[in-house]
């Protein structure tokens, strides 16, 4: 072997290592669950089966427009918290302009989040009718 040959090979072993011994385990805890894993037939074995409940009706249900707009929101805020984190790990190299950036990011993302309670986005239960949005009933 060359002396580039050896070189590579002292400096990716590890890696290597690792791939073998991931492969390996994966190998290990799907050849122990076919052994031991139980086996079971019957009339209900190839039924849908969620969360403990045998599905019943149609599965093409309508969901209030209401859940897709919180999905969204909850996505929007997430990724808000990716990029914070990022910040939050480069905040000694970014210096007071980065903090600044932050700030202004953080601001208008408050504005939007006051925004969406203002118009109701964040609610969950309908108002019922004749109700102002400024009364709350206990």
């Amino acid at each position: 072997m060359t002396d580039e040959a050896t070189a590579l090979i002292a400096e990716y072993w590890a890696v290597g290592l690792f791939i073998i011994a991931v492969f390996t385990l994966c190998a290990l805890m799907i050849g122990a669950a076919s052994l031991l894993g139980g086996r079971s037939r019957g009339r209900s074995k190839s039924l849908p089966f969620e969360s403990g409940i045998v599905g019943t009706g149609n599965a093409r249900q309508r969901f209030s427009v209401k859940f897709y707009l919180v999905a969204m929101l909850f996505v929007i805020f997430d990724i808000e918290a990716v990029f914070l984190f990022a910040w939050a790990v480069s905040v000694r190299e970014v210096g007071w302009e980065g903090f600044a950036g932050a700030a202004v990011f953080i601001f208008i993302l408050l504005a939007g989040l006051i925004y969406d309670s203002r118009v109701g986005a964040l609610e969950w239960a309908p108002r019922k009718r004749g109700q102002s949005p400024d009364i709350v009933t206990d």
